[in-house]
């Protein structure tokens, strides 16, 4: 089995481009992405027991794996929402699915953004951890859009090994992440308030 495209470029280009920026001494402090999780949930679908299946297909679709079903923890009168009922669906990817998975979002599934421009560089959780939203699955080329029973909003969490925010942009910007440019993100943020 072949290495994928991603881990090579990242093994034989960002690891020594990262060791020089950030002034590693040894190449094993470089991070490294651990996993790529896809969640979903379908809390406010009337029919949530159908949207969950529906949501389950979709992201297997998307990923190449199946996605195991999460469940509601409370219970909540306003929702009709009673403690063990299925709510959305996640999938962790790791090894070669995760390098796989990141090159089609990364040359396929963003160009297919409309009006895309990149995507939002602050939405890092403090440890270097990166995370996106969309608001539909249409932006895949692996689902069908005569197919397409309800939209579906999902969340894209880039787990790294980095210890802070400005190594974990700059591991998933060397890997090529289509990040808007920060300053753009600072005016936008400005113009706004």
């Amino acid at each position: 089995m072949s290495t994928p495209v991603l881990k090579k470029h990242y093994q034989e280009k960002v690891v020594p481009a990262l060791t020089k920026k950030l002034g590693y001494k040894n190449p094993h402090q470089v991070p490294v992405l651990e996993k790529i999780v896809v969640t979903t949930c379908m809390g406010k679908a009337p029919d949530r027991k159908v949207a969950v299946d529906d949501a389950v297909a979709e992201i297997a679709k998307i990923t190449g794996q199946r996605p195991s079903i999460t469940f509601s923890k409370k219970a909540v009168a306003n929702f009709k929402l009673r403690i063990g009922e299925p709510l959305g669906a996640r999938v962790s990817l790791r090894g070669e699915r995760m390098w796989e998975f990141l090159y089609r979002f990364i040359n396929i599934t963003s160009p297919n953004i409309r009006d895309f421009r990149g995507i939002g560089s602050k939405s890092f959780d403090g440890r270097g951890n990166y995370a996106v939203g969309f608001a539909e699955q249409t932006i895949f080329p692996e689902i069908e859009l005569d197919q397409i029973k309800r939209q579906i909003g999902f969340d894209i969490i880039f787990v790294t090994s980095a210890k802070t925010d400005e190594e974990g942009r700059a591991l998933l910007a060397e890997l090529g992440m289509p990040f808007r440019d920060l300053k753009k993100d600072d005016a936008a943020e400005g113009a706004a308030a």
